[in-house]
């Protein structure tokens, strides 16, 4: 079982990986043609609703909820009656989304009101922003049928083409970013150009499945109403990051001048790199064995399969973090230091990035232990804990914000990003303190010699990325080629470092493919 997670996962994590390296092209170039100004804020802001509603409703409650009654009908129910469900799943949600977009589109003033009231003192740039969300709200439309298919070929233990879809997006921003800069419009336009890509993408392996949706009367399915039941606490459970990730805009959109919006984004997409290639990899793979393990009443090896999970985004994760903290701004500078992007720019986003790289791990945390509830169907405690920490986290996020703004610091952006990583770090807490309460979740022996040993090597790698930052000499000053070389040699030497401190320490990596990293 370990071994196949672990093949799974490494599937998802490389087709991850190709999708966040081209992401990081899309970044550049965003950053170089456009910059960090008004037109970016606005556009930055009409992406991420969308993106928020997306992860909420398509990837956060809907995934979450549909996978496990779909794993659940198929270890039951006979070929026919999975059919029936995915016929009935699919006209239902279509439906829905459509009189969603609908909405949305002709609500777009007040969705931009909402979420960056900031922007209405500028006639201009809030016109600018209601244009752009237009243009990107109906993305939710598509990539939502689009998370439906790969909820059917995730519960068939097909990851690859799910994961692979998110490409599509990054290529259709290149793409708009190299013919029309600096036109902001072409970029909303490619994200709608993205949807309809994304969909159609997946649809031949569905069909290949046999389970290519059929239109019918699905509202009246028992099993419909159960995901809808289902879905219902988790868009705010399962999603309680992007949330408070979207309101941070709401806080940023008040701050003196223009960029904090995008400081913010950028270095939050930063951070999204590690935390998908990684923690979101396991997640996607762990949520359909988990929901099987439930299905066949194998508590053990449910338990066996969160601790393993828990492990590997340790393994993985806390290097990520480390490196984010130790290298802000030469990566910083190495991605986004060109043409409209000044010094400026870089040391303001790399001062957010600092921040965000403490919420890496509880971000992490909170993707691997949020489906061992919905993978029992629990629903109503991911929603009042993710609701604690939410809570908590705006409210520590507008103090800090309006502390840092009085006392004349020159980046109180910094603050919203601080506070949601304290946030994340809660919200974990609280998860995991549920699943040991309720006895779900058993640690397997030797986690106090495998921390020791990890924390260690995780050590020894950082003085060498510090080491390695510093002989380099100035980041800011130095071409792009010498800082991309400069950057992946000391990306190189310190995950060597971490390796070889790992074997020195006795922890050999590849045993996460077995039954224990001890």
């Amino acid at each position: 079982m370990s071994r196949s997670l672990a093949r799974s996962s490494g599937i998802v994590s490389l087709a991850t990986l190709l999708s966040r390296l081209l992401g990081f092209v899309r970044d550049m170039l965003q950053a170089a043609l456009f910059g960090a100004g008004a037109a970016m804020d606005a556009f930055f802001v009409a992406f991420r609703i969308p993106n928020l509603f997306r992860r909420m409703f398509a990837e956060g409650a809907f995934q979450q909820a549909f996978v496990p009654v779909l794993k659940e009908a198929q270890a039951r129910g006979t070929e026919a009656e999975v059919r029936q469900l995915v016929d009935s799943v699919a006209s239902t949600l279509g439906a829905f989304l459509m009189l969603l977009t609908a909405a949305g589109v002709l609500a777009a003033p007040l969705l931009m009101t909402l979420f960056a009231p900031g922007f209405r003192e500028d006639a201009e740039k809030f016109a600018t922003a209601v244009t752009l969300l237009r243009w990107t709200f109906p993305y939710l439309l598509f990539i939502s049928l689009a998370a439906l298919a790969s909820g059917i070929l995730h519960a068939h233990g097909r990851f690859a083409v799910p994961a692979i879809t998110p490409v599509l997006l990054n290529i259709s921003l290149i793409v708009a970013a190299l013919l029309y800069a600096p036109s902001v419009e072409a970029l909303a336009i490619a994200v709608f150009v993205a949807g309809i890509l994304q969909l159609c993408f997946q649809l031949p392996s569905v069909w290949r499945l046999g389970l290519m949706p059929r239109p019918c009367a699905g509202w009246r399915d028992p099993a419909v109403r159960r995901i809808v039941l289902l879905m219902l606490p988790i868009m705010l459970g399962a999603s309680i990051s992007q949330l408070s990730l979207l309101l941070d805009s709401v806080i940023a959109s008040f701050l003196p001048g223009d960029g904090s919006v995008s400081w913010l984004w950028y270095a939050d997409r930063l951070m999204e790199f590690p935390l998908g290639v990684f923690s979101i990899a396991i997640a996607t793979v762990i949520l359909p064995y988990l929901s099987g393990q439930f299905a066949n009443a194998d508590s053990a090896g449910f338990s066996a399969t969160l601790d393993w999970a828990l492990r590997l985004v340790l393994l993985l994760g806390v290097p990520a973090a480390l490196g984010l903290l130790v290298l802000a701004e030469p990566i910083v500078a190495t991605l986004f230091h060109h043409n409209a992007f000044q010094v400026r720019d870089v040391e303001m986003t790399a001062a957010a990035l600092v921040a965000y790289a403490f919420a890496f791990i509880g971000f992490s945390f909170v993707k691997v232990l949020i489906p061992a509830f919905y993978s029992r169907q629990e629903t109503k405690a991911p929603l009042q804990l993710g609701a604690i920490a939410f809570g908590a986290g705006m409210l520590v996020s507008v103090i800090l914000s309006i502390t840092l703004v009085r006392v004349g610091y020159e980046a109180p952006h910094v603050g919203i990003a601080a506070s949601t990583a304290a946030a994340s770090w809660l919200h974990a807490w609280l998860l995991y303190r549920r699943l040991r309460r309720d006895a779900v979740y058993q640690p397997t022996p030797g986690w106090g010699f495998f921390l020791l040993r990890l924390l260690l090597a995780a050590a020894v790698m950082s003085v060498v990325a510090y080491l390695g930052a510093h002989w380099f000499g100035s980041w800011l000053t130095a071409g792009a080629l010498e800082r991309a070389g400069g950057l992946l040699a000391v990306i190189a030497a310190a995950a060597l470092a971490y390796l070889l401190a790992l074997l020195a320490t006795g922890l050999k990596p590849w045993r996460m493919l077995g039954r224990n990293a001890t």
